[in-house]
C-alpha cells in the first residue's frame, strides 16, 4: 500500500554538460555534450518518491514560463499532485548549470529563481496536505523561514519531517529538534558537526553531535559504502550496492524519495534505508536528475539480484 508524502522544496530545469573532466576556475574546455533534464533538489525528491510507489503532494514555485511549463507537465506524467505548485509571475524558474565529468562526479551552480520566493505563506495554504500526510520531506534550496514553518505544522500534526540538509548550510537547534530523520552526506555532516566524516568511526561521531539536538535518527550517507544508521541507542552501517557510475546528480534526491516511501508504508528503519541505497545506486548509473529516478519495479528486481 501507497504511502503518502509531501514534498516542500525546490524545482529546476538542469543544463547539463558532460566533460572529460569538471574545468577548473579559469579554464575553458571545449568538446562536451549538452543536454537538459528537469530537476531541482525538491522536484527529484517528488519524481523519486512517486516513482517509488508514493503518493506525493509537491509544495513549490515555478516561473510561468517554458521552463515552469514543463517541470508541471513532467510532475504530471508522474502523478504528482500540483495543486499547490505556484506560478509566479514576478520570477523566473530555477535553472541549474552542471558539468558532469566522465567518471561521474559534477559540479553544479543554481540561479533559484521562483525558488527563492516560495513562502510561508504558500506552506499555510497547503496545510491540509501537510498534516494528512506520513512523511513531509525537505531539502535547503528554498528560504529557511519556510522550511521552519513546515517542519513545525508538520510536526503539530504528528506528521514525520525528514529533512535533507542540502545544499550545505548551518541550521540552528530551533529548526533540528523539529526533524524526525536528518539525512547529511558526509560534507553536510562534518559543516553541521564539525566532526570529520572520514568512515564509520567519523559517521558515528558526528551522528551523536546531531542526535544530541534532539534529533531521532540520522543517516548519513556514504556513497557506495552504504547509510550510517544512528538513533539515539544504536549505531550501524546498512551496506550500499556497487554500480558503475555515469553521474551522481540526484542520487542522494532519489535516496530521500524512495526513503520516505518505504518509511511511509510502514517498513523497519533499515530495510527502507536498504531500498533506498538501491534507488540511489540505480540512478547514478543513468544520466540526468529526474531521468535518472528508477520505478518500484526496477528497484525490487535490483534488490532481488543483489541478495
Amino acid at each position: 500500500m501507497s504511502g503518502s508524502i509531501c514534498v516542500v522544496g525546490s524545482s529546476n530545469t538542469d543544463m547539463i554538460l558532460q566533460m572529460d573532466r569538471i574545468p577548473r576556475p579559469g579554464e575553458t574546455i571545449l568538446g562536451g555534450e549538452f543536454s537538459m533534464a528537469a530537476g531541482g533538489k525538491g522536484a527529484n525528491q517528488a519524481v523519486g518518491a512517486a516513482r517509488a510507489g508514493g503518493q506525493v503532494v509537491f509544495v513549490a514555485r515555478v516561473g510561468n514560463d517554458m521552463f515552469g511549463d514543463q517541470a508541471v507537465r513532467g510532475f504530471v506524467r508522474d502523478a504528482i499532485n500540483v495543486d499547490y505548485v505556484v506560478r509566479d509571475t514576478h520570477a523566473a524558474s530555477g535553472v541549474a548549470l552542471i558539468f558532469v565529468a566522465k567518471d561521474g562526479e559534477n559540479s553544479i551552480g543554481v540561479a533559484s529563481g521562483a525558488n527563492g520566493r516560495l513562502s510561508p505563506e504558500d506552506v499555510a495554504k497547503a496545510r491540509e496536505a501537510i498534516t494528512s500526510a506520513d512523511i513531509l520531506l525537505m531539502q535547503l534550496e528554498t528560504p529557511l523561514d519556510t522550511v521552519k514553518a513546515a517542519a513545525e505544522m508538520a510536526v503539530a500534526a504528528g506528521v514525520r519531517v525528514i529533512l535533507n540538509p542540502a545544499p550545505a548550510q548551518p541550521l540552528g537547534d530551533d529548526l533540528l529538534k523539529h526533524v524526525s530523520i536528518l539525512t547529511p552526506n558526509e560534507s553536510e555532516a562534518e559543516l553541521l558537526t564539525g566532526v570529520k566524516v572520514e568512515g564509520t568511526n567519523g559517521a558515528a561521531e558526528a551522528a551523536k553531535v546531531l542526535i544530541s539536538k534532539g534529533i531521532q535518527t540520522v543517516l548519513i550517507t556514504l556513497g557506495p559504502s552504504g547509510t550510517f544508521v544512528a538513533t539515539k541507542d544504536s549505531g550501524e552501517l546498512v551496506p550500499g550496492f556497487k554500480v558503475k557510475a555515469v553521474d551522481t546528480t540526484a542520487a542522494g534526491d532519489v535516496f530521500n524519495g524512495a526513503l520516505a516511501v518505504a518509511l511511509a508504508e510502514g517498513l523497519p528503519l533499515k530495510d527502507a534505508v536498504r531500498f533506498a541505497n538501491a534507488a540511489g545506486a540505480l540512478s547514478v548509473a543513468k544520466l540526468g536528475a529526474q531521468p535518472s529516478a528508477p520505478r518500484r519495479q526496477d528497484i525490487e528486481q535490483f534488490m532481488a539480484q543483489e541478495r
